[in-house]
């Protein structure tokens, strides 16, 4: 079967940086429902396309077609005093813009008196390699594709 909108692609999956640092790889293959519902890079699913099972391939993904490039506007700091208590370095905060919409920063460092915080996607601004082999390819359920992510074995489990 062909990879195409609305198929359920199991894929094992490596990423690197741009210098070959291992940054992650899944133990176990992944699935993942193909077709703009925002479950990978939109990179990976243009270049799965019309593939089929045993395909592979290594992406070279600027910050462009990967996570962006980083946004020094989204890194800012909050007193600790105003920070909630039990969070550490290394965790998420969600903190409301003056726009009034929620916006997800990470805790990037705690420094005296002072949290730094950052909205950056953690990978913005580098060139990734990604690494690919597609293990198995079917056809998405109408539950999957209602849901907007694959089910099951290596998959979301509702």
């Amino acid at each position: 079967m062909k990879i195409t909108k609305d198929t359920i692609v199991t894929m094992h999956l490596k990423v690197a940086d741009g210098k070959g640092q291992l940054i992650e790889a899944s133990k176990e293959p992944m699935a993942c429902l193909i077709g703009g519902y925002g479950n990978t890079l939109p990179a990976v699913e243009e270049a799965l396309e019309g593939q089929e099972a045993g395909y592979q391939v290594t992406l070279n993904l600027t910050p462009d077609k990967a996570f962006g490039e980083r946004d020094e506007a989204l890194a800012r700091t909050l007193a600790k005093k105003d920070f909630p208590p039990g969070v550490k370095v290394g965790g998420q905060l969600e903190l409301r813009e003056g726009d009034g919409e929620f916006k997800l920063y990470n805790v990037v460092k705690i420094k005296g008196d002072t949290v730094l915080l950052d909205g950056n996607h953690p990978l913005a601004g580098m060139t990734l390699k990604v690494a690919i082999k597609v293990v198995s390819v079917r056809a998405a359920t109408a539950e999957e594709v209602a849901h907007g992510h694959a089910h099951g074995a290596h998959g979301v489990h509702h």
